[in-house]
């Protein structure tokens, strides 16, 4: 009798991992120079049309200073920034720690790609000059 009133509970949906995204550059102030970071997003931009950046704690400076260099110089258009705290075990202490998190979406700006053009025509020309003054 007991089988007769068991009811059938549906299983929990099974947790999706999310995938990493291929657009998204998690920052770091220790492990690389600021404009390798600008480079790259650079890079992004022109790839996906949009370019996500993300950082933890200290390096969150660093995120907004790309961004910005991106927005100043007519490359990428903010899209959105969302900030949060994230969970943490301190490796030292053994204990959770609380960092906070920044997230900035980049998109295309509209003269995206005339500014790259004329920086690559710039670039050709400075090293065309080098060639011709070494020569």
């Amino acid at each position: 009798m007991a089988a007769a009133q068991m009811q059938r509970v549906a299983s929990p949906p099974p947790q999706s991992v999310e995938a990493p995204k291929k657009n998204r550059i998690q920052v770091s102030n220790t492990k690389k120079p600021l404009f390798f970071y600008v480079n790259l997003a650079k890079r992004y931009i022109e790839q996906y049309n949009e370019v996500e950046l993300s950082s933890l704690g200290m390096a969150i400076t660093t995120v907004i200073t790309i961004a910005e260099i991106l927005k100043n110089n007519g490359l990428a258009i903010e899209k959105k920034v969302s900030t949060s705290t994230v969970g943490m075990k301190d490796e030292s202490k053994g204990r959770l720690v609380q960092k906070a998190k920044i997230e900035i979406v980049l998109g295309k700006s509209e003269k995206f790609d005339a500014i790259m053009q004329m920086n690559a025509d710039v670039l050709a020309a400075d090293s065309a000059a080098t060639e011709g003054i070494t020569k």
